[in-house]
């Protein structure tokens, strides 16, 4: 299943894509209609359910009863008349991984040594479609990085390795924005990638049972059409259960949290010279069995 979030004519509501159209089905009017007794009222809520398994099989048998109605189409909302939310907001910052692929590393002249974390405000996250600001009152290097985010589906403190695929709930794109000057000028991530707008996610949370290989996915990111990111995630030095495991060693993780587990090569600071975004630019990052996150630059 694919799960967005969105708003639609001026209510804020989730729902799941439509197989094999470009819409979503308001889950909120479905389970209303049906009557449906103690439903999620966000997306986060339902991650926050003690079983998310339940979850899926209730919105499954609840569609089903809307799809043989006269009026299913009713309860689609098209994607073309919504605005794209962060799928989750998670209650705590998003967790970053750096230099997890090792060119991408070498392109900015660091070193892949032990796990590089850092964290982004959750009042940075926007969705699919929505304008990063360009804040060029506090920077001139804004840059871009595709990244595969993991969305933790219960909660779990030092989880050991071999069953920390058993935590996780799906997963997304991210687009890790930075201020390169800020983040070389402060000596840290933080101010620098969690400017409002700097953590577009989206367009979907997709179910760990439809993308059984995320560590052989392709991520692609192209600026204005043009191709500057063209990695797969087996190239990440550390994968999807070690980041899970060491993280949880120091940091509980909660359901809605989301790691995003790092960038390949290609971004607008290791080029020679570098080419950062700017106003009107264009960037979309495409993974494999997920799909792709678009933004513009706004003022």
């Amino acid at each position: 299943m694919k799960f967005l979030s969105f708003e639609y004519d001026g209510n804020k509501t989730y729902g799941v894509k439509v197989k094999r159209e470009d819409a979503a089905w308001d889950l909120v009017r479905v389970f209303q209609t049906t009557k449906t007794k103690d439903y999620p009222q966000t997306l986060l809520e339902a991650l926050q359910q003690n079983n998310t398994l339940d979850f899926q099989e209730l919105v499954r048998q609840t569609v089903e009863k809307i799809e043989a109605e006269s009026n299913a189409d009713d309860y689609k909302v098209a994607f073309t008349n919504m605005k794209f939310l962060p799928p989750v907001v998670p209650t705590n910052n998003v967790i970053a991984i750096g230099r997890n692929y090792t060119d991408h590393a070498k392109e900015l002249n660091n070193e892949v040594d032990e796990l590089y974390v850092f964290t982004k405000a959750p009042s940075s996250l926007i969705g699919d479609n929505a304008e990063i600001p360009s804040h060029e009152d506090v920077t001139k290097a804004l840059d871009y990085e595709g990244e595969l985010g993991v969305v933790i589906g219960k909660y779990g403190h030092k989880i050991p390795k071999a069953l920390a695929l058993d935590y996780v709930y799906g997963y997304t794109i991210i687009n890790d924005i930075t201020a390169r000057d800020l983040q070389k000028e402060h000596a840290q991530a933080f101010l620098s990638k969690s400017l409002l707008g700097a953590c577009p996610m989206g367009p979907y949370i997709v179910t760990k049972d439809e993308l059984p290989t995320p560590e052989n996915a392709n991520i692609v990111t192209k600026v204005n059409g043009e191709i500057r990111q063209d990695g797969n995630t087996k190239d990440m030095v550390k994968k999807i259960d070690d980041l899970i495991a060491e993280i949880s060693q120091y940091v509980a993780l909660h359901p809605g949290d989301i790691i995003a587990t790092g960038t390949p090569s290609g971004v607008g600071a290791g080029m020679n010279p570098p080419l950062y975004l700017k106003r009107g630019d264009e960037v979309k990052v495409t993974i494999d069995g997920i799909g792709t996150l678009t933004n513009t630059i706004g003022e």
